[in-house]
Parts: structure tokens; C-alpha cells; sequence
């Protein structure tokens, strides 16, 4: 098996976030699925060491700049999966090359790109657009991270429904409630009060930072002694405006910009919170809902696209466009200690039924049942 891994990224920084994440842990836990089963990754991170299993074949051309990754996987990418032996090619974001003649499985995360135009540049999007639809349409298989997604695959690009699979992505084993006496430190550490609401994710349009901050300043005008809110994420497209709003509203003091979180400290920042908030208006998945559930952090979340499939019974949704909703809810899960205690063992429970083994396994039947079409 062939694995189009180049977008991997193990840098701290906002690249190995998100698609990144999921490619990772697909490469670490595909190998143990089946030790009868040869995958070859094609990756370009110098720093991803191969696992017992897994091959690897790095890439000259630096897939951080995106021609240069689009030239790679258009050209060299067909000439080494025949040089590799690969009798499959799984395509990890999107995009598959035109040469290619292997049966493929194709990885979609989101079609944010086609939902929501304005907030990507233009480039990316006519990129995205139309190399997604072609790549969709000519799979063999599509995998679609949540039922959200299969949706607007199907609906979108006009893929026969019976090739795209949803396959959720599952909550690592890092993110799980910690000791009172490390979380407590980590406090200390960081400069944290006892108590704080938490929103991660990168700082762009889409993910509804700017939502975030007007229902907390709404939260404060009730309530002057409301809590610090922190915001962590790298900075992505039009982040500028984000800050802007902070200055605009007078909240420089209330709210804390810590950046990019790498992700062995992720767990520590889920834990020490006492209520994280993730109301985007769009995602594939929204895996910060699943790490902080799994952390055993009471979520709000939003009520759109994957968001609801994530949390099911075990968050409060509300609206992304709904700022007073959104920020009496923020309210609501910091007051009410008998609901935070609720949504506390309603989301161990509910992150209970996600984890990456689960995503490997369902992956490789997909393989298995596309090899056997084809006649492999």
C-alpha cells in the first residue's frame, strides 16, 4: 500500500495540527493493524521515523510550499508508487494524481473550501475545488471523516454514495484526566488561575474566534467578574482581525493569546480548564471537542455541520451565529457545577467510543474491499 503522507508535519507549529494529526496516527497504528500488510509512506518531513512495517520514502521537494508539493504528487509521485511495488494508493488530503492507474482511496476532511469560498485564497480554492471533485470522482473509494462530510461529498462533487465511507477519527491516548497535583503545577507554571475557559484551534475566520470573544464580552457585561478566557492556536489566514476585536471591546486584560500549543501539552491545557468552548461554524470533525471530552472538560460546541456527530449527548450546542446563546451557555457550564460535573462524565463516556486503532482497522477493510473490486 501506498501512502501520500506529505503533508505530515512534525514542527510545532500549526501545520501539524488538524490534517497533520490524522495522518500521523494513521501511519502509527495502519502497521499493527495486520503485520501482513507493506505500506510505503511518502513523506517530507525530515523528522518522521519510519514504524516497524511502515517503509518510508522522503520527498526532495519541500511540502510546505505548496507548488512545489503539487508539482511533487502530479509528477514524481506515479513514477515512485511503480518503483515501490504498491498495488494501492491511499491519498491522505484531497488530492490524487492525475497519472496515477492504482485503485485508490482518497481521504476528504471537509469541503470548506466549496461551503465557505470567500475564506480561502484564491488560489487554494481553485486548487482545492477542482483537483477535490476530479480526484473524488475517479476513486475508487472515498473516505469521508465524518457523515457531515460524506454528505457534501456526494452532494457536491456527485460521487455514487456507495464509494464514499465515513470513518470517524479517534482521541489519542495522551488526552485523558490527569492528577490534581499536575495539573496544578502546570498552573503555576503557565501563571493560570484556578479557573479559566479554554477555545483552541487556528486563529482563521472559520473556526469563529471573533464569535468567541463578542459572546464573552457579552458574558462580561452581565458579569464584570467573569473568568480569563484563553485562546490557543496558531495564527492562520486573516488572523489580524481577530486581535483587532480584542483591542476594539477593551478585553486585552481578560483574554490570553499563548499561541501555537503543541500537541504533548494539549492534555495539560484541556485539563486545567474549566470549560472548553468550540463553536466553529464548519468542520470535517473537530477533533479539540473528542481530546477535550476525553480529558473529562466540560464542551460547548456548535449544533452545525460534523460538530453534533462528535459530541452527541455529552456538550452543549448552540448556534456559532447565536452570540448571546453562545455566551450564556460559556456561562452556564462555569456556574452550574451539577451540569459541569454531568458534561464531565458524559464526555469520558462519549470519547470512550473513538480511537485511532478503530480508524486503522476500518480503514484497511476499505483497502481490502477495494483490492478485492478491482480484482487484486
Amino acid at each position: 500500500m501506498g501512502l501520500n503522507a506529505q503533508l505530515l508535519s512534525l514542527r510545532q507549529s500549526y501545520r501539524s495540527a488538524g490534517i497533520s494529526w490524522y495522518i500521523f496516527n494513521l501511519l502509527r497504528h495502519l502497521p499493527a493493524t495486520d503485520a501482513a500488510v507493506r505500506y510505503t509512506a511518502f513523506v517530507s518531513d525530515p523528522d518522521f521515523q519510519p514504524q516497524n512495517g511502515l517503509a518510508v520514502q522522503r520527498s526532495l521537494l519541500p511540502a510546505k510550499h505548496p507548488i512545489a508539493r503539487i508539482l511533487w504528487e502530479q509528477t514524481a509521485l506515479p513514477l515512485a508508487l511503480k518503483k515501490s511495488g504498491a498495488d494501492l494508493l491511499h491519498a491522505l488530503a484531497f488530492v490524487s494524481p492525475l497519472a496515477n492507474r492504482l485503485p485508490t482511496v482518497l481521504t476528504i476532511y471537509d469541503l470548506s473550501f466549496v461551503r465557505f469560498p470567500q475564506l480561502f485564497r484564491p488560489f487554494n480554492r481553485w486548487y482545492l475545488r477542482t483537483f477535490s471533485r476530479i480526484s473524488a470522482r475517479r476513486a475508487d473509494a472515498v473516505i469521508a471523516i465524518s457523515e457531515s462530510t460524506r454528505r457534501d461529498v456526494i452532494s457536491a462533487f456527485g460521487v455514487n454514495p456507495n464509494r464514499v465511507h465515513t470513518v470517524y477519527c479517534g482521541a489519542d491516548e495522551i488526552f485523558r484526566p490527569l492528577p490534581a497535583e499536575v495539573i496544578a503545577a502546570f498552573r503555576a507554571e503557565k501563571n493560570l488561575p484556578a479557573r479559566f475557559i479554554f477555545r483552541l484551534g487556528t486563529i482563521e475566520p472559520r473556526k469563529n474566534v471573533e464569535g468567541v470573544i463578542r459572546a464573552y464580552a457579552a458574558w462580561r457585561q452581565r458579569d464584570p467578574s467573569a473568568p480569563l478566557l484563553v485562546i490557543g492556536g496558531g495564527k492562520g489566514w486573516y488572523y489580524r482581525q481577530v486581535f483587532r476585536l480584542v483591542e476594539s471591546l477593551g478585553l486585552a486584560e481578560h483574554i490570553r493569546f499563548p499561541g501555537y500549543i503543541p500537541q504533548d501539552e494539549l492534555p495539560l491545557w484541556y485539563n486545567a480548564a474549566s470549560v472548553f468552548v468550540y463553536p466553529s461554524h464548519f468542520e470535517g470533525f473537530g477533533l479539540p471537542v473528542l481530546e477535550a471530552m476525553a480529558c473529562r472538560t466540560p464542551v460547548v460546541t456548535s449544533d452545525v455541520s460534523s460538530l453534533p456527530e462528535v459530541a452527541g449527548d455529552a456538550a452543549l450546542l448552540v448556534s456559532p451565529s447565536d452570540t448571546d446563546g453562545l455566551s450564556r451557555a460559556m456561562a452556564r457550564a462555569f456556574d452550574d457545577a451539577a451540569l459541569a460535573q454531568s458534561l464531565r462524565e458524559r464526555g469520558l463516556r462519549r470519547a470512550g467510543q473513538f480511537s485511532w486503532k478503530k480508524t486503522a482497522r476500518q480503514t484497511l477493510e476499505i483497502y481490502r474491499a477495494v483490492l478485492t473490486e478491482r480484482g487484486n
